[in-house]
Formats: structure tokens, sequence, C-alpha cells
């Protein structure tokens, strides 16, 4: 990843100051960021949360992405309908390495009622400083990308 590379970040109403601390740590690691909201804790539906992400990250407007909700499942799931997206719910570094490395993930999710703040940014540095390996796992990564043909 350049410096110029863009990441969009957004989440429910549950999880704002968790959002707005992971956007402000990423662009001190010199990536531009989309926060997308929501700005307020008034109750919203992470669907439509995850899938304006997933769209951005999708259409190539954003590189990657960051997504929050209580447990990162749902938003999650909304994201991966959009064609071309691959995100994974992780509360450990070393799946988050992994859905970079292995899966070629584009997109993470996290639960914001399932880890703390230090494990959070930890699994963000994870994401966000590893490549895909290509080689064997770009087979089954295409072998992904057909299910969506």
């Amino acid at each position: 990843m350049t410096a110029k590379t863009r990441i969009v970040i957004s989440s429910d109403h549950a999880d704002i100051a968790l959002r707005q601390t992971i956007a402000a740590h990423v662009a001190t690691l010199g990536f531009e960021v989309e926060d997308i909201g929501p700005m307020t804790s008034e109750s919203t539906h992470y669907p439509k949360h995850g899938e304006a992400a997933a769209q951005r990250v999708a259409s190539g407007d954003c590189a990657l992405g960051i997504l929050l909700c209580g447990t990162g499942q749902g938003i999650m799931m909304a994201a991966n309908k959009v064609k071309g997206i691959r995100c994974g719910v992780c509360s450990d570094t070393f799946s988050a390495r992994m859905i970079r490395a292995h899966n070629n993930a584009n997109m993470l999710s996290m639960g914001a009622r399932v880890i703390g703040e230090g494990l959070a940014l930890d699994i963000v540095d994870a994401f966000l400083s590893t490549e895909f390996e290509g080689g064997r796992h770009a087979t089954r990564v295409d072998m992904i990308t057909a299910i969506e043909d």
C-alpha cells in the first residue's frame, strides 16, 4: 500500500468512538481515510453502512475498507453481498494477516463489543501491513470470485 491509498471506514451507531479512533490511527499511518459515518448515536441499520462502504471498495474509489458493528458479523455479511468484496471478521491479529495474505480480503470487519481499542488498532495494523501472497492462494481467490459470476 502506498501513502496515497484510500481507506473507507464505517460502522453502525454503537461504534462511533472506536471507529473515529481507528480512522485517526489509519490517517497517522499515511493513508487517506474516508469516514462515512454515522456521526450520531441515533439507532441505524448496519446493512446500509456495510453496503455503502463495500460499494466504495468495489468501485475502486477506495482500496480497502474497515467496518465495525457490535459483533462485526452483520456488517460483514452485508458488505460481502457486494460483488467483488472479500470481507472477514477478525478478533485477532493472526486472522487479520491471513485474510489479506491468503484470501486477498479487501475489507476488514471487527466487533466493537468483542474487542477493545488496543486490540482493534493492532488488528488494523496487521490487516493494512500485509500483502496478498498470490501463488496457490490466487487460484483459490479466483474460485471465490467465480462463485459471484
